[in-house]
């Protein structure tokens, strides 16, 4: 039992990645969220239009019970049925300045470059501390 633990305890590690895999993904988190962000203002300018996703609620029918087959004490009890809500998500289109939306991919522009370069500093720091 504890090799089984052991086991599936080392493999998940093993699974996080090296101490600088897990330094370089910390450096460059921001820039990866810029970089998403940069990537939906461009679709966003080639639509004409964004995309938000809706949470919406609806309420369905569910079995709340299953049957119970019998028993010689009990008799048989059919399935239970209940109304239960749940929740999807739309994707709907969504009205945008386009001045807006350009000067925002312009900022955003501005803010990568920035983070490009503390990020390959970061980076350079990153292989010193965890030589592979």
């Amino acid at each position: 039992m504890r090799k089984l633990i052991l086991i599936s305890t080392l493999a998940l590690l093993a699974g996080c990645g090296t101490p600088q895999e897990r330094c370089i993904a910390g450096a460059t988190r921001d820039l990866r969220i810029v970089d998403r962000l940069i990537g939906e203002t461009d679709r966003n300018l080639e639509r004409g239009y964004a995309l938000e996703d809706v949470v919406r609620t609806r309420t369905r029918w569910v079995m709340c019970r299953p049957p119970k087959a019998a028993t010689k004490d009990k008799e048989a009890e059919p399935a239970r049925m209940c109304m239960r809500d749940s929740s999807y998500t739309v994707t709907r289109p969504k009205a945008i300045n386009l001045a807006e939306e350009r000067e925002k991919l312009a900022e955003l522009e501005k803010k990568r470059a920035e983070l490009l370069r503390s990020a390959a500093r970061e980076v350079a720091g990153c292989k010193i501390a965890h030589p592979e």
